[in-house]
């Protein structure tokens, strides 16, 4: 028997805690520092890398690693160096995410098919280049901006105040330092994510997220406000597609550049024409996809975390999933992603139905009250035999739980149902 730490806080760590425990061959499952819903929490910070090191090493720990930060910041490689187990990307690995800039250079040597861009670090220069276009784009932050360095635009007007808020405000801090500014694709968007020991990916379930704010995907990014699972968009042959025009070729012009990806590789794509192009690389499961795709997940997890650091992902079984869908509906403070009230208490966990799954996100406990603390602060997650009933078990269930105030999208899912 093993135990694993989970090093994170959000709904993806609370959702891969829950998974991992329901392992035979896991003991106790530790969150670092997680939140109000995860169990075995230790107060350790996802940048203290040294103290998580030794908390492993003390507890004879599994890790494993959710967010992008401190895959960023080398903690596999730490851990690596100190002998210990831990599942994730090496830093390297990681610029596919850290660096909006390395990933789409890395992307053009090779062939991976994204839009058309350009990098700058001169505003003028920038706005310049919009002008000479006539298409729209999007303008990125290069670095990591937590899933909300990427502006869309519809007009050259919304280009140039994106440029300002990235290059010249410093609204991202020094992730802004250089922007893209890439042609805008319009499209079915979806994530795909798959896992890697280095040599070969792995499918996981397809889903979809819903990144904006308000209905009918209106307003600023988020980290996303709710994700289904599977998605109707992504059918075989176009998953057959994305599997070996992006996921295979990615892990194996990274092997080429000797760099092994171990780990989830999550290419968000855009889909237009029944053909897919990559709009950035994560380098972590997804979070709100995690939900649904543990919710729906049979095989035991652990096993292919295993598999993929010693580089045995395919001497293993195709993942087994259940027949149904799963919905996750975000449940979020009103004023996300700008300013929100925290610390407001929150009721009506007892009333939710077995099938259905609260995965805590920015909560805290204290005196045995869960208070919201975060901006993102619940995902309910519901299973159902089909995309229609899983959206109303979720929002069911998501009408049970109230705190002040509670603001969550009405329609996740709804495109979904629009493409069966």
């Amino acid at each position: 028997m093993v135990n694993v730490l989970v090093v994170g806080s959000g709904g993806r760590e609370h959702a891969l805690s829950w998974k991992l425990s329901q392992s035979p061959k896991v003991d106790t499952v530790f969150t670092a520092p997680g939140n109000g819903g995860t169990e075995n929490n230790v107060s350790i910070g996802v940048d203290d890398l040294d103290g998580l090191a030794d908390f492993a090493q003390k507890n004879n720990c599994f890790t494993v690693v959710g967010p992008e930060d401190p895959l960023a910041a080398g903690i596999v490689d730490k851990f690596n160096q100190k002998n210990l187990r831990v599942f994730g990307p090496s830093q390297k690995a990681t610029q596919l995410e850290s660096s909006k800039i390395w990933a789409k250079n890395f992307m053009k040597r090779n062939d991976i098919p994204t839009a058309e861009f350009e990098i700058f670090d001169d505003a003028q220069k920038a706005q310049d280049y919009v002008k000479s276009l006539d298409y729209n784009v999007v303008v990125k932050a290069d670095g990591l901006a937590a899933g909300k360095g990427v502006i869309v635009c519809n007009n050259n007007e919304e280009a140039f105040s994106a440029i300002d808020t990235i290059l010249v405000k410093k609204t991202f801090g020094d992730a802004g330092n250089r922007i893209i500014i890439e042609e805008r694709i319009d499209g079915i968007e979806a994530s795909y994510i798959a896992l890697s020991d280095g040599d070969v990916a792995i499918p996981m379930a397809s889903s979809q997220d819903h990144k904006r704010i308000f209905d009918n995907d209106k307003g600023p990014n988020t980290g996303g406000m709710g994700a289904y699972s599977p998605t109707p968009i992504v059918d075989d042959a176009l998953a057959k597609k994305i599997q070996e025009k992006i996921i295979d070729k990615t892990i194996q012009a990274m092997k080429n550049e000797g760099i092994s990806f171990k780990g989830f590789l999550y290419a968000g794509v855009m889909i237009r024409d029944g053909e897919a192009s990559v709009l950035e690389y994560n380098v972590r499961m997804g979070d709100p996809e995690c939900q649904p795709i543990t919710m729906r997940m049979n095989s035991d997890l652990y096993d292919y975390f295993v598999a993929s650091i010693d580089g045995k992902l395919s001497s293993m079984p195709p993942i087994s999933w259940k027949n149904q869908s799963a919905v996750c509906v975000v449940l979020a403070s009103e004023g996300y992603p700008e300013s929100y009230a925290k610390d407001e208490e929150i009721t009506g966990f007892d009333s939710i139905p077995n099938e259905v799954h609260v995965f805590h996100a920015g909560t805290k406990k204290i005196d045995g009250k869960i208070l919201s603390n975060g901006g993102r602060v619940l995902g309910v997650t519901a299973l159902g035999d089909s995309l229609e009933s899983a959206i109303n078990n979720a929002y069911a269930a998501a009408e049970k739980i109230s705190w002040s105030h509670k603001y969550c999208r009405k329609d996740i899912g709804k495109k979904g149902l629009s493409y069966l």
